[in-house]
């Protein structure tokens, strides 16, 4: 391999205009696909094969008018005041028919006319119903909706929204790009001491998001694409844009110190750091396309944009960076190298000075980091699952609001409700069944309401609305779930009846049992084709498999610490978590993949600098220290961006954002400085020459891919002979 990226990137240095002119015209005809042709966005969250969607499929075929998107108005009074006072009324009634004026809207019911009105008439709500979808709902009309609540409002009724319509727009990140971007870009000028090469990686890594993300935008014309998609592959085409460019700049840097000739650097560094950055991102994008096993349609896509971000900056490192790097020839050198001044280190640097600390004491530091590991991985073990709600969002938002408001005045279960769709199997009349079944249900523990039977214009369909008198996330509400299945499995053995759960909560239950059933796979593929990987990179049997081991140490770590934050609210303030809640049901599985891509790259980019050394030397110890010291100041500042870019997404407000970025940040944290710079150090150290162990009928079978470039070496020394 490292005779084509040699190839490669000499090529592209030489035809430097070419490449760069190319990658431009690629990125503006990115932007116009991806603003003029973008497709929508769409936020259904489908589990194909549960019983829950099947229920939904179900009635959203048979009640076609409960399709559209919907908006539930809260009203309230201050204590003493009520919702029937005639003013009051008055003000409402005037408001719903300023809202009515809207085309888009398919009906409007007041709480007068559907007695929705809490006991003490104090809380009430309207329902909105319009004829698009929730997220084809236009702008227009969530305008118009908003300046309709002035009427109520400013007389003093307070009115809040809720509903599958987001009216209230929020921001999914705020302004976390930004400051990724601003303090990645103030950490490389750290690390190259140049304002001009800092701003380097920072471009490319632009370019690789710019055409990544508006690829994903036009692909929504022919996929179902999410926010949550864009967002991760934004997060990822940031981080790992940055590093891929990183090494291979950094590889250039210190080979023009030593009084190599430019193009020749820049095709070394392509065939070297490039092969890293290869290997680096193809088990990167083997995690992301993983997710598609869950066969969950919003995770499988969130994987695959997020994945086709990550191949575009894989591209961009080994073209585009030689290409620039041509161009900005000696500029994007050191200093002591421009100024042609010999140069003299009073001491080593620190990574390699660390490494040699670790070397002294491997045993200890290996205890101590595996202890101290495994007691922030102790929560994990009481991790609880779910799917947040609007309880979980930022205290001073609307539908937070609205949510504390209607649990206030109806009862916690009233913002979960389930809907148990009851289907003859014959075809007959389900009428007398179904109110039989509704009678039943409202005799059942935990059951607060249950609403009468709706059909459906053939009569063999029934909707049914229950009521718990609990919340969404409650475990007695998953346990009332169980308990209607159950019912329902002993009336379809004694009759032609079929009764099925669905709503958020019984979702949410089916999402999570669907997850636990596929992450055996999902972990078995990921891990295994990375130790594949690894094997033929490394060439080593122990690397792999100490390279696993240590990325669980990091997952289980991490996924302690979000557990501490979210479920059991410690440090909240500091995070800015609104209320205590389940860890989002998807969380464990995306931090397994895209971690797991992550502390591959940290591996692939620090040890295949010892594997370097030690092709070189043939010392296995000293190669361990050597390497560190070579390569740990360019993988201390690719940690620390990452730690930045994902750390700015803990200011997004959506609870389930932050508890992505949260879980990345110290996921990336914990295996980049604890286990890659610490840890493996140790091991290798304690290892000694039987890291790089290999059986003999191992190494006939296993192709050689030269990642640490020595073929080429070994040809450039012949030739200077």
């Amino acid at each position: 391999m490292a005779k084509y990226l040699y190839r490669l990137g000499l090529w592209s240095a030489r035809r430097a205009r070419f490449i760069i002119g190319l990658w431009t015209v690629i990125l503006v005809a990115a932007i116009c696909l991806g603003t003029i042709f973008a497709g929508p966005v769409s936020e259904s969250l489908s589990i194909p094969g549960t019983d829950s969607q099947k229920a939904l499929d179900l009635l959203s075929k048979e009640f076609p008018q409960a399709n559209g998107g919907d908006v539930r108005l809260i009203f309230a009074m201050p204590e003493g005041k009520q919702l029937t006072d005639q003013t009051t009324q008055q003000a409402v009634a005037k408001m719903l028919d300023e809202a009515a004026k809207d085309k888009a809207i398919i009906s409007i019911v007041s709480p007068y006319e559907s007695g929705a009105l809490s006991a003490d008439k104090r809380i009430g709500y309207a329902d909105i119903t319009y004829q698009a979808a929730a997220e084809e709902v236009s702008a227009a009309s969530k305008t118009h909706l908003l300046q309709s609540l002035a009427l109520t409002r400013d007389v003093g009724i307070q009115t809040e929204v809720g509903g599958s319509v987001d009216v209230i727009e929020q921001s999914g990140a705020g302004a976390s790009e930004v400051v990724g971007i601003l303090i990645a870009f103030l950490i490389l000028v750290v690390t190259f001491r140049s304002v001009r090469v800092a701003g380097l990686p920072i471009i490319s890594a632009l370019v690789g998001v710019g055409i990544g993300v508006m690829g994903v935008n036009y692909g929504a014309n022919f996929f179902d694409i999410n926010s949550d998609g864009t967002i991760l592959a934004l997060m990822l085409g940031l981080a790992v844009g940055i590093d891929y460019s990183l090494f291979i700049i950094s590889r250039h840097r210190q080979q023009l110190e030593s009084g190599m000739e430019i193009k020749a650097s820049i095709a070394l560094a392509t065939a070297t750091a490039g092969s890293a950055v290869i290997f680096a991102g193809l088990t990167v994008m083997i995690a992301l396309a993983s997710f598609t096993v869950v066969n969950i349609p919003y995770f499988s896509v969130m994987g695959l944009a997020a994945s086709f971000t990550v191949f575009i900056s894989v591209l961009i490192a080994i073209t585009l960076i030689p290409a620039i790097l041509s161009l900005a020839g000696n500029r994007v050198g050191s200093r002591r190298r421009n100024n042609r001044k010999p140069h003299t280190r009073k001491s080593k640097p620190f990574a390699y000075r660390w490494g040699q600390f670790i070397a002294k004491f491997p045993i200890p530091i290996l205890v101590a980091g595996i202890i101290g590991l495994s007691a922030l991985a102790l929560p994990a073990l009481n991790m609880k699952l779910g799917l947040p709600d609007d309880g979980m969002s930022p205290t001073d938002t609307s539908v937070r609001r609205g949510y504390d408001l209607l649990s206030e005045g109806f009862g916690p279960g009233f913002n979960g409700p389930l809907a148990i769709a009851i289907r003859s199997t014959s075809g007959e009349q389900v009428k007398e069944a179904a109110s039989k079944i509704a009678g039943d249900l409202g005799t059942m523990d935990n059951v607060a309401a249950v609403s009468p039977p709706m059909l459906n214009e053939a009569g063999n369909l029934a909707i049914v609305s229950v009521t718990p008198t609990t919340g969404p996330n409650d475990d007695h509400t998953h346990d009332l779930v169980k308990s209607i299945r159950e019912r329902g499995k002993q009336l379809a053995s004694q009759a032609p009846i079929q009764v099925m759960v669905t709503g958020a909560t019984a979702i949410n239950i089916d999402m999570s049992e669907h997850m636990s059933e596929a992450f055996p796979l999902f972990g078995s593929i990921i891990i295994g084709l990375a130790f594949i990987l690894l094997l033929l990179v490394f060439r080593s049997v122990l690397v792999p498999v100490k390279a696993v081991l240590g990325f669980l140490l990091s997952l289980l770590a991490s996924l302690g610490v979000v557990v501490s934050v979210f479920q059991y609210g410690h440090l909240a303030n500091l995070f800015d978590v609104a209320a205590e809640g389940p860890i989002v049901n998807f969380l464990p599985m995306l931090l397994t993949g895209v971690l797991f891509g992550l502390a591959m790259d940290y591996e692939v980019f620090l040890v295949s600098r010892m594997r370097e050394e030690y092709t070189r030397t043939g010392q296995a110890r000293p190669s361990v220290v050597s390497g560190l010291g070579h390569s740990g100041r360019v993988v201390t500042a690719a940690g620390l961006i990452m730690i930045f870019v994902f750390g700015g997404f803990i200011l997004a407000p959506d609870p389930t954002i932050k508890a992505i970025g949260l879980s990345l940040t110290l996921g990336v944290l914990i295996d980049a400085f604890v286990v890659r710079m610490t840890l493996v150090p140790a091991i290798m150290t304690l290892l000694g020459r039987s890291s790089w162990h290999l059986p003999q009928w191992l190494k006939r079978i296993l192709p050689n891919v030269d990642i640490e470039g020595a073929s080429i070496l070994n040809e450039l020394e012949s030739q200077q002979d």
